[in-house]
Order: C-alpha cells, then structure tokens, then sequence
C-alpha cells in the first residue's frame, strides 16, 4: 500500500507518466512486430526498442523513487528491473532471430508493464 507521502509526492505522478508511455511504447513494437512478420519493413521495430528501453529504465528509476524516499511499495521496483532486464533479453533474441524466444519474452514484458501501469493508476 502507497503510504499518504508517497501519495502527495510527485514519485508516483511522475510514476504513472513514464508507466503510461512505457506500456504504450511496448504496444507500438507489438504492432510494428506483427508488420514486421507480415513482411514489412524492420526499421519501425528497432528505432521503436530503443525508445522501449529508455522507458524501462526511467520507469525503474521512477518505481525506485516511489520507493525509498518515497516511502511507497517495493515491489514495483523489482518488478521495473524485471521488466528492463527482459527487455534486454528480448532485444538480444530477437536481434540474432530467436523468435521463439522474443515473442514470449514481448509478451511478458507487456504483461508486466501493463501490471504496473494498473497498479499505479489504481492508488
């Protein structure tokens, strides 16, 4: 539970900011994927991973800050590092052609990003 300081401080509005664009971000490279294997064009989907990657790390920063001197929960900065280590992963896979491992690791990575982003919304 976010404590009344965590509430009143701007951590969890900046939170819920770089949670919403991060998880809007990983849709933009669920989408440009799928036009990616209908045979369009790669360039959307890897200037689109960068983007996704400065999101999981500012939102890490941010899950921290909600955090410790925020003194909200814990929990959603190891979630936030989840997130961004499996970005890596995901990345890295599907930068040697494992899809059958990136499509998995993008689908997890979505799902615990829109797991944050409800959480944060919902204090």
């Amino acid at each position: 539970m976010v404590t009344q300081v965590a509430k009143g401080s701007g951590y969890l509005t900046a939170f819920k900011v770089i949670a919403t664009l991060n998880t809007l971000s990983v849709l933009f490279q669920a989408v440009t994927a799928g036009q990616l294997l209908s045979g369009g064009s790669a360039g959307s989907h890897g200037m689109g991973a960068l983007a996704v990657h400065v999101l999981e790390l500012a939102q890490l920063v941010a899950a921290v800050l909600v955090w410790r001197p925020g003194r909200g929960a814990g929990w959603p900065a190891l979630v936030g590092l989840a997130i961004l280590l499996l970005g890596f992963v995901q990345s890295a896979m599907g930068g040697s052609g494992v899809l059958t491992v990136h499509v998995p690791l993008g689908m997890a990575v979505f799902g615990l990003s829109v797991w944050l982003l409800v959480w944060a919304w919902r204090r």
